[in-house]
């Protein structure tokens, strides 16, 4: 796997993960959206999702509950705003189900696959926060360590698809 930075944030409010990973666009997009996949890499080790609840359409939700150490846990809603076969996905924590508002939206997420050819994918992770503050919040809770890591669980899994 190979860092690349092809996509820049737009502004101070987004963080960019770009990677080109050894899977085809089809694998990720299946990984993203297979709950029993997404189990397997969407956090880093030694954290795991307990439950995934998804429906990957537009419009459709996305929960997770995320464990780890020390009792960690945290119980995350949302929405699919944009689910495009194999090219792209957007989701926010802004909505629930019903497209009712959530007690505090942290960011919105686009992931993107662009095809590469050679069974290999630019997959960029966007992550666009509603303010400053909770983008560096994000910053130092780790994105570029967590979300490396988990582009590199991704791969693995998805690449064996």
């Amino acid at each position: 796997m190979t860092e690349i930075n092809e996509i820049k944030p737009a502004n101070n409010r987004e963080l960019v993960l770009t990677r080109v990973l050894n899977a085809t666009p089809a694998q990720l997009f299946k990984a993203w959206t297979t709950p029993e996949i997404l189990k397997e890499w969407f956090m880093p080790k030694p954290y795991a999702l307990a439950l995934v609840d998804m429906e990957p359409r537009d419009g459709g939700k996305f929960r997770t509950v995320m464990t780890g150490p020390d009792g960690f846990h945290m119980d995350s809603t949302g929405v699919f705003l944009k689910v495009e076969q194999d090219k792209r996905i957007i989701t926010t924590d802004a909505f629930g189900p019903d497209w009712k508002p959530t007690e505090k939206a942290f960011f919105s997420a686009e992931i993107l696959f662009d095809d590469l050819g050679n069974g290999q994918t630019r997959y960029t992770a966007i992550a666009r926060h509603w303010n400053v503050e909770d983008a560096e919040a994000h910053e130092k809770m780790g994105f570029h360590e967590g979300w490396g890591q988990v582009a590199t669980q991704l791969e693995e899994v998805a690449s064996k698809l």
